[in-house]
């Protein structure tokens, strides 16, 4: 009895392992799963390879949406190149009301960003307002791209050209074709008929 109980014992250690690797196992591949908001996300690299070596990428907390087409991000103002998004209130630059579609296009801006997994840029160069002209990605995707399928802004590629991007360029001329005209007036043209002398 003793003697068989001693070789019970010895076979239960030995097979221990075999017992233990599948919940070892699974604890590995749980800790190894792929985060969905970062570890998962494409970049640039996987989808504009030749802009990888210049993207920017941005900490999504760090940024400061201020309407459909520009952002803030460690006191520095970016544009973002390709559209043009309706206006909201600014009275320090002359609009002292929101154009239409304009709250809406922020909104959506920063449910992209809210959403993204990695956030990049790829810088052009600053504008007249002292912004950086930027292209911007969101898991790799051209947010312009994005902006102007959901009907919330306008192609500027028509009227400043590629900026030399143009394959951005073609990709942002072809959704505005396939999306058709938003429902609201061309902000450059809302610009001219609303702006009013900024208050000092």
């Amino acid at each position: 009895m003793a003697r068989r109980g001693g070789i019970g014992l010895l076979s239960g250690l030995r097979l221990l392992p075999l017992i233990l690797l599948p919940w070892l196992y699974a604890g590995c591949a749980a800790d190894n799963t792929p985060n969905e908001r970062s570890g998962s996300a494409k970049g640039v690299a996987s989808t504009f390879p030749r802009y990888a070596s210049r993207a920017v990428r941005v900490e999504r907390k760090r940024m400061k949406v201020d309407d459909g087409d520009t952002f803030e991000t460690r006191g520095e103002v970016f544009r973002i190149l390709g559209l043009d998004t309706p206006e909201i209130r600014h009275p320090e630059h002359g609009f002292n009301r929101d154009q239409p579609y304009g709250r809406q296009a922020a909104a959506r801006a920063a449910a992209l960003f809210d959403s993204a997994g990695v956030i990049e840029y790829v810088p052009a160069w600053p504008d007249r307002y002292g912004r950086t002209l930027v292209h911007v990605f969101v898991d790799g995707e051209l947010f312009a791209v994005k902006m102007i399928k959901a009907g919330l802004a306008y192609e500027t590629v028509s009227f400043y050209g590629d900026n030399g991007f143009p394959d951005i360029a073609g990709l942002i001329l072809a959704a505005a074709e396939k999306a058709g005209p938003p429902p609201f007036q061309n902000p450059y043209e809302w610009r001219k008929r609303h702006r009013v002398k900024p208050r000092k």
